[in-house]
């Protein structure tokens, strides 16, 4: 059993802790009990022991997508994919109340914006009878204590942007701090989001083990922002694929074989235009067919999967079939974990990691960019520098700072967070221009000192900005910056 140890406060933390909480989680309610915020928070990002929900009136059910968070009338989350006992997938709409009375009490049942809801997310109910929707009541299947959700809230990084990019008002308080003040308060706010990251990989490590809270970090971070859960998902069913195939090493063609049949994304027929591409095909369907039967259930619906905005590099085949080369590989824990233990220097952490991420080049897709695809000129790696910074960023280093966090005194300096902090930038791109418009009116990214600081900005982002609207009403930044200026330049 793991013990989930809390973290020292810096000054950062301590500020936003004071000055944000109040706003968003002390309501007029009971100590046991979560606001809806809280709720909808724990659904979007499913801190939750997926393998144990069931309904208030015994159905399990699965959650394949959460759904979109719907900011506007209607219900609280779109479009999610649920599967309730063994029958097929279902898509619909999540309406998410402290109470389950509230959904007769607010006149759902009679108001056509609630018609393609499939579930109703609680705190607690209840109904012990079918009901239409079902209902899931929360509070039994958390994967860590309610207080701890609540500390998480203020640091999971959120999923939209600010709506406006307008300089916030605390763009004339960074402009006129002094520049080492600035990067003082960067700094403390990625070691928040680094150890925020860390504590989710320690919950799940509670429930499966620090090995497949490993493969489920990396699976969700070559989603992306579009294709996270299933992505996610698809890890989720490493352990059942390793019971079906105990003591069979699976080659590369066999893994891809797999994943692209159970992502739901394998074609049913042959392009009849692209001979490499109908060869490959075969090849795969003549490995999938074997274990299909037998694996049936999983199959993900395609209507999981979004590829709207989506670079043909990032399509989700290609990842899974850079996943497949690591997974028939058979060693890359072991491996990072090597590489983890390594004294490298900062010019080397990258590189470093590369040689253990990048496979050697795919017969098909190395060449292509998705199944339908013409075969490229010139082989295209399957993995980018910019791509593994996203992964030792948002999936390595947080998997390692769990363990320690896990093992060891959270006021020692770890390594993990040495390798955060002495890692390059990651690539510019739309949520940090605007999060950097609204902290520092876009001023260019070179002065950051490394991906750490960028993901600062993001933590700072969502701690302040996306808790205000595009004026920064009652935002407490500025004057944290005033008043806590000096306790973050100390730490």
């Amino acid at each position: 059993m793991y013990k989930m140890r809390s973290w020292t406060l810096n000054a950062y933390d301590r500020w936003r802790l004071g000055e944000t909480e109040p706003a968003r989680l002390r309501e007029n309610r009971p100590a046991d009990e979560p606001s809806e915020n809280l709720l909808q928070a724990i659904w979007q990002h499913q801190r939750l022991r997926r393998d144990d929900l069931r309904t208030l009136d015994g159905q399990r059910v699965r959650v394949l997508h959460p759904g979109f968070h719907n900011r506007e009338a209607g219900p609280d989350f779109r479009d999610a994919v649920l599967q309730f006992e063994d029958a097929p997938s279902c898509s619909g709409d999540i309406e998410v109340d402290v109470h389950s009375g509230l959904w007769r009490a607010h006149g759902h049942e009679a108001n056509p914006a609630y018609e393609k809801v499939r579930l109703h997310v609680v705190w607690r109910g209840t109904d012990q009878i079918p009901t239409r929707p079902p209902t899931l009541a929360l509070h039994s299947f958390l994967d860590a204590p309610l207080e701890q959700l609540e500390q998480w809230l203020t640091t999971e990084p959120a999923q939209t942007a600010p709506r406006a990019a307008l300089d916030g008002h605390c763009h004339p308080c960074l402009r006129q701090a002094p520049v080492e003040t600035v990067h003082g308060i960067l700094h403390q706010s990625a070691q928040v989001r680094l150890r925020a990251k860390a504590a989710q990989f320690e919950a799940r490590a509670r429930q499966s083990g620090w090995e497949q809270a490993l493969w489920e970090g990396l699976f969700r971070a070559l989603g992306y922002k579009q294709n996270v859960w299933p992505m996610h998902r698809l890890a989720e069913m490493l352990p059942e694929i390793g019971r079906l195939n105990a003591g069979q090493p699976s080659a590369i063609p066999a893994w891809q074989a797999r994943w692209l049949g159970l992502s739901g994304l394998l074609p049913a027929d042959l392009s009849r235009s692209n001979l490499h591409t109908d060869h490959y095909l075969s090849q795969i369907w003549s490995l999938w067919w074997r274990e299909r039967d037998a694996l049936q259930h999983l199959i993900l619906p395609r209507t999981t999967w979004r590829f709207n905005n989506l670079r043909p590099a990032n399509h989700p085949c290609r990842r899974l079939a850079l996943a497949a080369h690591w997974l028939a590989a058979g060693n890359l824990p072991a491996r990072l974990e090597a590489w983890f233990a390594t004294d490298a220097s900062s010019a080397r952490l990258q590189a470093s990691l590369m040689e253990i991420l990048q496979p050697k080049p795919d017969p098909y897709w190395s060449t292509h960019y998705t199944l339908r695809s013409r075969n490229q000129d010139h082989t295209q790696p399957l993995l980018g520098v910019a791509r593994a910074t996203d992964l030792a960023l948002n999936a390595i280093l947080p998997w390692f700072q769990a363990r320690i966090q896990a093992g060891h005194n959270s006021d020692t300096p770890s390594r993990a967070e040495a390798y955060y902090f002495a890692w390059p930038k990651a690539e510019d791109n739309s949520k940090l221009r605007l999060a950097r418009q609204r902290l520092f009116g876009g001023a260019g990214w070179r002065w950051l000192r490394g991906g750490a600081e960028q993901q600062g900005v993001l933590q700072i982002a969502h701690d302040y900005c996306d808790q205000s609207n595009a004026i920064c009403s009652q935002c407490r930044f500025p004057e944290f910056i005033r008043r806590g200026a000096t306790a973050a330049e100390k730490g």
